[in-house]
């Protein structure tokens, strides 16, 4: 066992005892005539791992709608494979490596090596497809698991009779990463390969912020790099798909009963995150500041 495997395994084992305490951030919006609880979620998990807040439980309990980003079914895994594979490789004979510097490529090929992944993999594709490529594989390296993320987990084993519900089609959220502008791309992939080359996958860390409910350290760890290296897409992801976001749980508020709502915690962190949204529009927002 190398010595990163071992430090991963002793991280994730660490998780497993309980040695973090598990306190996952929730909020409640409280609306008109029911509330809406908002989770924020990390998509891939080491198995086994125990984070479920009781604020959530007892939301999901009794819940009679569920929203997730996107709807999870088989329709929507067989959408995003389609989609990805046409948006995401480049045309025959072009190369990612014709696309950026010499000096982006050798760190490209540096963060591959880090993460185990073939920098071969990346040559026909797209630099939004190439950074997810990257992301994936160092999640995966550090024990994550979509089987065991947030929303696998919850649509699993949530009550049957909560109504299922989608934010944004797949098509809408691959078209954000597709359609944002190439250089914009480059300089977003460009930062990803740098935080893997100085810091190393940061999965574990952004695990165990996550755990503790550190919104000020996922914050800085996840969001604050995104948005000095490529603004634009900062806003593109982020901030313009949290205003949205906004305007459809100001609507859900006003339905009576609870309303269980997941999306990525990078979402609900920051000025621009939904809860610091829902707050500035005067509804009354219980749950974490915003970790500025």
């Amino acid at each position: 066992m190398t010595r990163r495997r071992a430090t991963l395994l002793g991280v994730v084992l660490s998780l497993l005892a309980g040695a973090v305490r598990a306190a996952p951030p929730v909020w409640t919006v409280h609306g008109s005539r029911g509330v809406v609880v908002l989770f924020g979620s990390v998509h891939l998990l080491p198995k086994g791992l125990d984070w479920r807040p009781p604020a959530l439980e007892a939301a999901l309990a009794r819940a009679g709608d569920l929203w997730f980003e996107l709807p999870i079914d088989r329709a929507t895994d067989e959408t995003a494979a389609r989609l990805t594979n046409r948006l995401g490789r480049l045309s025959p004979g072009d190369s990612l490596w014709s696309h950026v510097t010499a000096d982006q490529r050798t760190r490209l090929e540096a963060a591959a090596r880090i993460v185990g992944l073939d920098a071969r993999i990346l040559t026909p594709l797209r630099p939004w497809m190439a950074e997810i490529a990257l992301e994936l594989a160092a999640d995966a390296r550090s024990g994550g698991l979509v089987s065991e993320g947030v929303e696998s987990r919850i649509q699993d084993e949530a009550p049957s009779a909560a109504r299922r519900h989608g934010l944004e089609t797949v098509a809408q959220q691959i078209g954000f990463l597709a359609g944002s502008a190439p250089a914009d791309q480059i300089a977003s992939l460009d930062e990803t390969a740098r935080e893997l080359i100085a810091n190393g996958p940061t999965y574990d860390r952004t695990v165990r912020a996550w755990m503790a409910g550190d919104i000020a350290g996922l914050r800085r760890d996840d969001l604050v790099p995104l948005e000095a290296a490529a603004p634009a897409i900062y806003r593109r992801l982020i901030a313009d798909r949290n205003h949205r976001w906004a305007r459809i749980l100001r609507r859900l508020a006003r339905n009576p009963g609870v309303t269980v709502v997941v999306v990525g915690a990078g979402h609900l962190l920051g000025p621009d995150g939904v809860p610091a949204l829902l707050r500035a529009d005067g509804l009354v927002v219980d749950g974490p500041a915003d970790g500025s």
